[in-house]
């Protein structure tokens, strides 16, 4: 098996977008089309905060992790925060998510950011892999939607 860790190039839209309906699901959520479009197309821009890397085993998009960087309060260089990572379900068990999260504390590594973050939910059954990198903290995530006018 050949892995390898990735920028999202244009012609992989059609492969993301099967992994972030898969994703999607799985998070029971129901993402309008108009979002997705704008994430895969500002995933694409060099110039935006928000990344895409793609896992292709065998020359098959198997998986990708979704980040964004930011600035923070209590610390002079860029935060990475992994918004989303997703392994395809016949593609689990080998190794991909750890390579994707291996891959961003590369690249923080290489680009000088200060901390690599992400949350999950309480059940999910990826924390068995998330705990070999770090123990969860304390903290509690409160999350409020902005009505729109």
């Amino acid at each position: 098996m050949t892995t390898t860790i990735r920028d999202a190039r244009p012609e992989d839209e059609a492969a993301w977008r099967a992994l972030w309906q898969g994703y999607t699901t799985f998070y029971a959520s129901d993402i309008p089309e108009p979002v997705t479009h704008h994430t895969w197309q500002r995933a694409l821009n060099p110039d935006s905060p928000l990344g895409i890397r793609l896992a292709v085993c065998n020359e098959q998009i198997a998986g990708f992790s979704l980040y964004v960087l930011h600035e923070g309060s209590w610390v002079t260089t860029p935060v990475c925060y992994l918004e989303d990572l997703f392994v395809d379900p016949a593609a689990r068990g080998q190794g991909l998510g750890r390579a994707l999260i291996d891959d961003l504390i590369h690249l923080a590594e290489q680009n000088n950011w200060s901390q690599l973050y992400w949350h999950t939910r309480e059940g999910n059954s990826a924390r068995a892999l998330y705990d070999t990198f770090i123990q969860a903290d304390d903290y509690v995530r409160y999350r409020l939607a902005i009505p729109r006018g």
